[in-house]
């Protein structure tokens, strides 16, 4: 069931052609929301630069052959060549009717050819606590794989975790030294950054007093365990796995509160492509893909150029002959093509990284790895601002722990709640908050293009006014208030949705976009087009329930009718809310 826009495109693309000939039903008729009506087409002006003519004769003429009889009423012709256009009130309720009916799905169009759909989100280091960097790509990304599932795709989700590297050599001496049942091995699932700079802090003591004549101090130890590390010792990768299945622990915490999909099924770390690294490089240098430069193994992609007019390379092999992250990627890109079987490849990683991305998409193209039917995305991430403008930071100048801000936003949420609704049993209240001040977080991140910054203001974040998850989740909370009153008076929702009267069909048109609006958010990647769509529904909802009283309303038809619009109202909120990753309470 199309949505109104759709609808429209159709039969104006079938009238050029009627009108003009059949090159022109391709044309792109321009349906635009109008304030002079429900919708303006406005392609007149377009086609009349092609056939040679004046705007409004075109628009006469699109008049004449466009058939609208069962959608609109007859357009009018306005200024130099718009058509106005206002849809059949019956129309928009006999869509609104098969919407709500439970096999509609709410108007969602499962793909016609469902694509295998791999996306990189999140990808914390291990041994390291996740900051507030990371909130955007774990939030972002989430949201993406929960609308293309929504929308019938298969959807491989795979976190890129930092598990491997040089690091790793003191790490793993460090665990040894305070035992892995000890408090300190504790903190990789509590506190990763103060074991991690407890070992940062021996190995550069160990380097300021000199290596010892026996090779047994630390910062020794620690660069001869990443040598017996990548060269596969069964101790050591031991040891590694304990290490990072510590870290594990960490990011579930930060996972469950955040209510992410992410699960150890989803790690697709560095390490696991560590196999086919060399492989990697031997097969870009057996297709004279790569040549060495300077010691190192490098691709140079056609058309990346550096400030000294020289190209650029992409190193895949280091002098030394360690790999780097260029050379993972390919390996990640290969992986996921040939063995994956992707479709489309979407990288939800900050916005620094585009260079880097663009020249590994390339190469990857001219090794053949990624045909030019697998599109591969890098979806910008932006950065979380702090009220100066600058990266958001702790007073001291490190990043902020995401686990503190976000205990933080359920702190302020929860002390809001206890004040407004001590009523309500404390098990209770404790969820609103949660819902509430995870939510507001990460609404907040999502109604902001993921690749602009963005200022976090925790009081604008929780406000129940303005753009905000709690606007959305307290419209969704009304709607059940009033559902539960009508069960107390014995009021049955209609089979139907009631349209008739300007706030009824005004918020009846918001609902028959959802479809559409969740395709597009999952063709381009663009959470940020949803929340619009879901504030500007909640916004109509408002202004229907200021203008149409339901459980007031006298006549018996009329007020069932009011009700399973309102109802047909909550479950898109929510379908669309749970798109984004956000609970909607029961109360609040």
């Amino acid at each position: 069931m199309p949505a109104p826009e759709i609808a429209l495109t159709e039969r104006f693309q079938s009238a050029f052609a009627a009108a003009f000939g059949p090159e022109f039903a391709g044309a792109d008729p321009i349906i635009r929301p109008s304030q002079f009506a429900d919708f303006q087409c406005n392609a007149a002006m377009g086609l009349a630069k092609r056939l040679g003519r004046k705007p409004r004769d075109i628009a006469a003429d699109i008049l004449a052959a466009v058939d609208l009889e069962d959608i609109a009423e007859t357009p009018e012709i306005a200024g130099p060549g718009f058509l106005n256009i206002r849809l059949r009130t019956d129309w928009i309720a006999a869509q609104a009717a098969r919407i709500a009916d439970p096999s509609a799905a709410l108007g969602i169009p499962l793909a016609t050819s469902p694509q295998t759909v791999v996306v990189d989100y999140s990808a914390p280091n291990v041994a390291k606590e996740m900051h507030v960097g990371h909130l955007r790509t774990t939030v972002v990304g989430d949201s993406i794989v929960r609308t293309l599932e929504k929308l019938g795709h298969t959807v491989i989700r795979q976190n890129h975790i930092g598990d491997w590297g040089t690091p790793f050599g003191m790490l793993i001496e460090h665990l040894l030294e305070v035992g892995e049942d000890s408090a300190e091995a504790g903190l990789l699932e509590t506190d990763p950054n103060a074991f991690y700079q407890a070992a940062r802090a021996k190995f550069d003591a160990a380097e300021a007093a000199g290596a010892a004549a026996d090779g047994g101090d630390f910062a020794s130890r620690a660069r001869r365990r990443v040598a017996t590390l990548q060269s596969g010792d069964g101790d050591t990768l031991a040891i590694w796995t304990r290490l990072v299945e510590l870290s594990k622990q960490y990011f579930h915490r930060i996972y469950d509160m955040l209510d992410v999909t992410l699960t150890d099924a989803d790690l697709a770390g560095e390490s696991s492509y560590n196999d086919q690294l060399e492989i990697v490089c031997k097969d870009l240098e057996a297709d004279g893909i790569a040549t060495i430069s300077d010691g190192a193994l490098c691709v140079f992609p056609e058309g990346f150029i550096g400030r000294d007019e020289q190209p650029l390379p992409l190193i895949v092999r280091k002098s030394d002959g360690g790999y780097g992250y260029a050379t993972t990627d390919l390996a990640a890109i290969r992986h996921r093509v040939r063995d994956l079987g992707a479709d489309r490849i979407a990288y939800v990683v900050g916005t620094a990284q585009e260079l880097h991305f663009q020249m590994v998409f390339s190469a990857a193209r001219e090794a053949g790895w990624l045909p030019e039917e697998v599109q591969a995305r890098h979806v910008k991430i932006g950065s979380v601002l702090g009220e100066d403008g600058k990266i958001l930071r702790t007073r001291s100048g490190a990043s902020l722990r995401l686990m503190a801000l976000l205990e933080e936003a359920v702190g302020t949420a929860r002390t809001v709640i206890e004040e407004l609704r001590p009523d309500l049993p404390a098990v209770e209240r404790e969820q609103i908050a949660q819902d509430i001040g995870i939510g507001g977080v990460k609404y907040a991140d999502l109604s902001t293009a993921h690749d602009s910054d963005y200022t976090f203001d925790l009081d604008r974040m929780l406000a129940l006014t303005g753009n905000t998850a709690p606007y959305l989740q307290y419209a969704v909370a009304r709607i059940r208030s009033i559902a539960r009153k009508a069960e107390a008076q014995g009021v049955t929702a209609a089979s139907a949705p009631h349209v008739e009267n300007g706030a009824e069909r005004a918020l009846a048109l918001e609902l028959l976009d959802f479809g559409s609006t969740l395709e597009a958010v999952g063709a381009e990647y663009e959470p940020h087009r949803l929340c619009a769509y879901l504030f500007s529904l909640a916004q109509a909802f408002t202004s229907f329930y200021e203008a149409s009283p339901i459980l007031k309303e006298s006549d018996e038809a009329v007020r069932a009718g009011r009700l399973a619009l309102a109802h047909l109202t909550e479950r898109v909120l929510v379908e669309g809310l749970d798109a984004l990753g956000v609970s909607a309470p029961q109360q609040m």
